[in-house]
């Protein structure tokens, strides 16, 4: 049997993706609230510079990995035009749910597909860009993931992984009191779910730093890699390119 990371939890590999989907099915319905409320708003902030950097153009083809309640996928929409496809997906269905009914109500049409990142269902070299915002740390097997965009990536393609990082050394334990101590009561009151935001603070640890995340993609096959860090590194921009 082998085992994994569950928050600060060791479980069966196999177990991971099950208790994953419990969170997320849990929180899908306030999660856009919880942002706002979490990062006082700074994830608009944080996906907005995602945008930036995507550099997309009209007929470009897009891919959303984790695109939940659908911030990018609507962003991205804008750029590609007409001519230019952005696929939305997630694994976890209530979540898909919520985005795919918000993109909708404003009138975008997207594909949206429950989909796994580690077993992709596109072709090889088919997009122009792939995306992963505060999604990667959740997957039990990060270095197939991370093979799996690379695959559907076009020679020159770009992947940006947008997640929760390593934070400067002087605000480590401001940080550390924040997460396990408001973050937990905030999700009681608001989501009414403290144990899905504990688990969010405990996942966040273990994930890896801006340094490992970059060796992880340069394994994975990506030619180039950088990233940037946003908000003193809470959160870090990593760009991979497919040579």
């Amino acid at each position: 049997m082998s085992s994994t990371h569950f928050g600060f939890q060791t479980v069966d590999e196999k177990d991971k993706a099950s208790r994953v989907r419990g969170v997320f099915d849990s929180v899908a319905s306030k999660y856009d609230v919880m942002n706002d409320l979490m990062s006082g708003g700074l994830h608009r902030a944080w996906k907005a510079y995602t945008v930036m950097v995507a550099n997309l153009k009209e007929g470009d083809k897009v891919l959303d990995i984790a695109g939940g309640t659908g911030d990018l996928s609507m962003a991205f929409s804008k750029k590609v035009g007409a001519t230019g496809t952005v696929v939305h997906t997630d694994i976890n269905e209530a979540m898909l749910r919520v985005g795919r009914d918000r993109l909708t109500d404003k009138g975008i049409l997207l594909p949206t597909l429950v989909c796994d990142a580690e077993k992709l269902p596109f072709p090889d070299n088919h997009f122009n860009l792939v995306s992963v915002a505060f999604g990667l740390r959740n997957m039990t097997h990060k270095d197939v993931a991370l093979k799996e965009m690379n695959r559907v990536l076009k020679p020159g393609g770009k992947l940006l992984v947008l997640e929760f990082s390593k934070v400067a050394k002087p605000l480590e334990k401001a940080y550390d009191w924040y997460s396990f101590n408001i973050l937990p009561k905030m999700g009681s009151m608001v989501a009414g779910d403290p144990d899905s935001y504990r688990y969010l603070a405990e996942s966040i640890r273990m994930h890896p730093g801006q340094e490992e995340l970059k060796a992880l993609m340069q394994q994975a096959g990506f030619g180039h890699v950088d990233y940037h860090n946003m908000s003193a590194g809470i959160v870090a921009l990593h760009v991979g390119i497919k040579c």
